[in-house]
């Protein structure tokens, strides 16, 4: 349950930081990188049964 809330979680911020916004057009691809990047270990250890 934990992982699937951290999960949903990551994915909003993931969306959150991508440079649509008008206040986020100076931040470039590095949030989202980032983001995008925490996603993924959070997924593969979920997959894994780790988390």
């Amino acid at each position: 349950m934990l992982s699937t809330v951290l999960i949903v979680l990551l994915i909003l911020l993931l969306i959150g930081s991508l440079p649509t916004w008008p206040y986020s057009t100076e931040w470039g691809y590095g949030p989202g990188g980032a983001v995008g990047a925490i996603l993924a270990i959070v997924l593969v250890l979920a997959l894994l049964g780790r988390l």
